[in-house]
């Protein structure tokens, strides 16, 4: 099963959901996205969850054996990645996996589609740094897979007994930090899409054991760019600058751009400080990644899509 990036994923699901709200697609799209089934959004993410998955374990179940052929070690590291950081080191270890066995199944679960691997940008380092061993990162290929495996497949026994309580707990608990997410891949796109002034050649996030820059990006030129994503409720205020820099200052890594990626915008004294060294974006710019949506971005996902006269 190979999906296609996250942001045609993105484009498919507000094309096929009818959705130009973007704080409200990330929502859905967190959950929902890759799973190909037309939704109700004027029902909630939660009550959505219940009708569209829930009331559905045993055929989703069914779809998701087909692509792991119910193999433990594939499950354990699945599930390994999506309760954690993703971090090859951290998904073996939650699952009580050997490295040997671990990297048989991450092979495996790369080629089929169900995950890729993403490697830290050194370009950040020092040079003296720039080869130390850091963990390459597992992300699942569709928000709906990392759903299912993190809230789902944990919870089979209490899933089939009728029981949906721990699901439901567990949600509210990373609701937030699940959208985060999601939010923090597509800033990459949207970063992309906003950079005018030259060509952006190399674009990812930055992470060893002690330090992690959410996106850094270089231009064809040789500019580079750090920038952090806080999804939350609160506006952003200046000490989240301040704790950009002093991350790039450990590093000795001197960006010519910071960026800042905010839910719910910026206060007042961050705001006066924004110019060509340092830019804001909030939740109304990813409408730009919805621009000019049609029939053209109709994908097949983890599932056939419903007859939208059956919607839920």
């Amino acid at each position: 099963m190979n999906n296609p990036p996250l942001l045609q994923q993105f484009r498919a699901f507000c094309f096929q959901n009818k959705l130009n709200d973007p704080e409200v697609a990330l929502e859905y799209f967190s959950v929902f996205g890759g799973l190909g089934w037309e939704i109700d959004c004027s029902k909630s993410v939660e009550l959505l969850i219940e009708e569209i998955v829930l009331l559905n374990y045993g055929s989703l179940h069914a779809q998701m054996t087909k692509i792991t052929y119910s193999d433990k070690i594939y499950h354990a590291l699945l599930k390994g990645i999506a309760m954690g950081d993703g971090r090859v080191h951290s998904a073996l270890k939650r699952g009580d996996i050997s490295q040997e066995d671990g990297t048989e199944a991450i092979n495996y679960l790369c080629d089929n589609g169900i995950i890729r691997k993403e490697e830290s940008l050194r370009f950040v380092l020092p040079e003296a740094r720039k080869n130390e061993a850091i963990d390459d990162v597992l992300h699942f290929t569709s928000p709906f897979l990392r759903f299912w495996f993190a809230f789902i497949s944990p919870l089979y026994q209490s899933i089939q007994d009728g029981d949906y309580s721990e699901v439901e707990t567990r949600f509210e608990n990373r609701k937030v930090e699940f959208t985060h997410y999601v939010f923090e891949q597509l800033s990459r796109d949207l970063l992309v899409s906003n950079f005018p002034d030259e060509e952006i050649t190399k674009i990812g996030s930055f992470w060893d054991r002690e330090i992690k820059l959410d996106i850094v990006a270089q231009t064809q030129s040789g500019k580079t760019l750090v920038g952090a994503c806080r999804y939350a409720n609160a506006k952003i205020k200046k000490s989240e600058l301040t704790k950009l820099t002093e991350k790039c200052d450990t590093l000795d890594f001197k960006p010519n751009v910071q960026l800042l990626f905010s839910k719910n915008g910026y206060t007042n004294e961050l705001k006066s400080l924004k110019g060509e060294a340092l830019r804001l974006s909030s939740i109304k710019n990813f409408k730009k990644l919805l621009e000019n949506l049609s029939e053209k971005e109709t994908i097949e996902g983890l599932n056939k899509p419903r007859d939208r006269s059956s919607r839920y």
